[in-house]
């Protein structure tokens, strides 16, 4: 049964905020699912099947969630609920959570192979784009959730994002993302002005005209008519349009402080 994408959309979902979001999350990950057994069916680069990827995506999930949560030596019991909320925005049945659990389990051992599972997971996903910055993006959510995070793990995180070719910069943008609807969750603005950059992707002293070109780079990327172009129906652009609230917030928040039209 190919699942990883109604997982991977569930806890994107739930990200987005409510559970709404989470039930819509997991009808467009079955959109992905679809896609990805075609994909498989005629010929996948590599040779890695549907479910060779969605198993392979399940064990590394959880595994280096283990492995970041054991970073300082023990994992507390904040990071254990964190866990726990990734299994639940995954929606996994009773057997799925147990082996969820087992591989966390795996990751917190020393000697935890992470550079060879890295390696791995990016030959399989290295054309999906897409999964593999949800799969960064979990990592992410479930460190912001359990707490502050320490220079510990946050060498971790870089440590999994470089090893899935991801650069300092895209880290950053999901840092922000994530935190910004943390913050949006508890009725807050974003938490600075440096997050509305690191959101856009730009930096500080970056031109009014970088930042413009910046803005609608991403607003293009998450156009909800594009969106639905992909194969998202057209009765979730309200969903589609909720994942570009934040890059707006943030494009609005360098607005006002720099005073430029």
């Amino acid at each position: 049964m190919i699942w990883v994408g109604k997982a991977v959309g569930g806890v994107l979902g739930l990200m987005v905020g409510s559970y709404v979001g989470l039930a819509v999350g997991v009808l467009v990950g079955h959109q992905f699912d679809r896609g990805l057994a075609k994909r498989s069916g005629d010929g996948q680069p590599a040779g890695f099947t549907s479910e060779h990827i969605q198993s392979s995506f399940f064990r590394a999930t959880f595994a280096v969630m283990g492995h970041i949560a054991k970073a300082d030596g023990r994992v507390s019991e904040t990071e254990i609920r964190a866990a726990r909320l990734v299994m639940h925005g995954m929606k996994l049945s009773p057997a799925q959570v147990e082996s969820a659990v087992k591989h966390f389990t795996e990751g917190k051992s020393p000697g935890y192979p992470l550079d060879a599972t890295l390696r791995r997971l990016h030959s399989q996903l290295q054309d999906r784009p897409d999964l593999t910055r949800a799969f960064v993006e979990i990592q992410v959510q479930a460190a912001v959730a359990a707490g502050s995070i320490d220079r510990t793990k946050r060498g971790l995180l870089w440590q999994v994002a470089r090893g899935l070719g991801l650069g300092r910069v895209e880290l950053a943008q999901i840092e922000a993302l994530v935190r910004a609807h943390q913050a949006r969750g508890a009725g807050k603005e974003l938490v600075s002005l440096e997050d509305a950059y690191e959101v856009l992707g730009v930096e500080p002293g970056a031109s009014d005209q970088e930042v413009k070109t910046a803005y609608r780079r991403l607003m293009n990327q998450h156009h909800p008519d594009k969106l639905v172009s992909r194969g998202l129906p057209e009765s979730m652009m309200g969903v589609a349009e909720q994942k570009t609230q934040e890059i707006r917030a943030a494009y609005e928040r360098i607005k006002s402080q720099r005073d430029f039209k």
